[in-house]
């Protein structure tokens, strides 16, 4: 049995599915030594909607992944994504001590960054340093132990609902599992798929999921943007079982087997046999038409994310293109049909930079998972890792106190 000390456990919390990535630190990276998969039951576009039924799906995930692995699972890192993500750009100036760079003054400048109006329902997940400037300047990546006299840095911030983020930590804590840390799943998928070139270049993430689909966009070798879109892969299946009156499990099975993003790229027009409900007998459907249900839904998901990068003025900023990842990726024709929408190179992007298992998870569907166990194994390296800490005060009991403040300082 493997020693917990050298495990890292990548636990992705997705609306399609649970999926569990058991890894080895090793001396040229990690090894992926198990894997566990479980439908997800109580999740609906990314947001926990039923604890008991997500507390279920885990623990069938991580046993499978405890069985392969034949080890031990007592702490993860635990992926997050939904439509209350919200990312935003922040900058901050303070002057350097003794005028060189110290740990101290990167501490106050990213603390001086931080310092904006943040809701009180709403949770920090991440604060990423983009880049640093001394004294005019700019691009450094790591300014500890040069001169100057003034310190800037620009820092990208992610939120999250504080209910979300705490429905995911009570249910990974009914599994019996402790929360290292939370991670926004399309930083964690950039980490399995992007090449250090692309970052640097410019490179636009898009890792469709089964409720959700998150973008993600690195300039510079660092994060630019972040959203995260209501849509994924389970809308074409209600698409599929709403225009073809047959239930959801045969609307996926018919997806993934015969499903095709434009209708332009179909060899054949075979006829299929589609299962009916409520006891109807089967009835025989032209693949054309199904692909005629998918197209529209298909085109809509990858033209919103279109928007999404024009509205934040990053679609110039992007000349690698744009690397499709998470399960609905692996739809035949996605490419294609995505380079029509971009106007640019696309690709596939599967986990290529871990080894023991590497065969089983090159999917683009682990992408999230194993992408969080490098970003652990990353924050290992650098000891820059924190335990993910649930606030404890209530919403209710911070808005009592702030309007005890306001009346009573009135009254002075």
């Amino acid at each position: 049995m493997a020693r917990k000390d050298d495990l890292i456990v990548g636990l992705d919390i997705g609306t399609t599915k649970i999926c569990a990535v058991v890894a080895e630190r090793t001396e040229t990276g990690v090894d992926v030594v198990g894997i566990g998969t479980h439908p997800s039951r109580g999740l609906r576009k990314g947001v926990v909607v039923d604890i008991e039924a997500t507390v279920e799906s885990i623990k069938h995930a991580v046993e499978e992944a405890e069985l392969m692995g034949d080890c031990e699972i007592s702490s993860v890192y635990a992926g997050i994504a939904g439509g209350h993500i919200r990312g935003m750009n922040s900058h901050g100036i303070v002057a350097v001590k003794d005028r060189e760079v110290s740990e101290s003054d990167v501490r106050r400048v990213i603390d001086a960054a931080k310092a904006v109006a943040i809701p009180m329902d709403r949770e920090v997940i991440h604060v990423i340093p983009q880049e640093f400037i001394i004294d005019d300047q700019d691009g450094i990546r790591e300014p500890l132990g040069m001169s100057g006299v003034r310190l800037e840095t620009k820092i990208h911030i992610v939120t999250a609902a504080v209910t979300s983020a705490q429905n995911i930590v009570k249910c990974a804590n009914k599994a019996g599992l402790n929360v290292v840390d939370i991670v926004l799943e399309p930083l964690a998928s950039a980490e399995a798929v992007l090449a250090r070139d692309e970052r640097d270049l410019g490179v636009c993430l898009i890792d469709i999921g089964g409720g959700t689909t998150d973008v993600a966009v690195f300039n510079e070798g660092s994060i630019a943007h972040t959203s995260v879109l209501a849509l994924g892969g389970n809308h074409i299946t209600n698409d599929l079982a709403v225009g073809l009156r047959t239930p959801f499990d045969e609307a996926e099975r018919i997806k993934k087997k015969f499903g095709v993003a434009s209708a332009r790229l179909l060899g054949s027009d075979d006829i299929l046999s589609v299962p009916s409900v409520g006891g109807r007998r089967p009835r025989e459907v032209s693949r054309k038409l199904i692909c005629d249900v998918i197209e529209p839904r298909v085109d809509e998901i990858l033209s919103l994310a279109r928007q999404e990068l024009v509205k934040s003025s990053m679609d110039e900023r992007i000349p690698s293109g744009v690397v499709l990842s998470g399960g609905c990726s692996a739809l035949s024709g996605i490419a294609d049909l995505a380079e029509e929408i971009f106007e640019g190179p696309v690709r596939l992007g599967s986990p290529s930079q871990v080894g023991g298992l590497q065969d089983v998870v090159r999917d683009p569907m682990y992408a999230t998972g194993v992408g969080l166990v490098l970003y652990g194994a990353a924050r290992t390296r650098s000891r820059t890792h924190s335990r993910f800490r649930i606030r404890d005060d209530s919403i209710f009991r911070r808005v009592k106190q702030r309007m005890r403040e306001w009346f009573y300082g009135d009254l002075d």
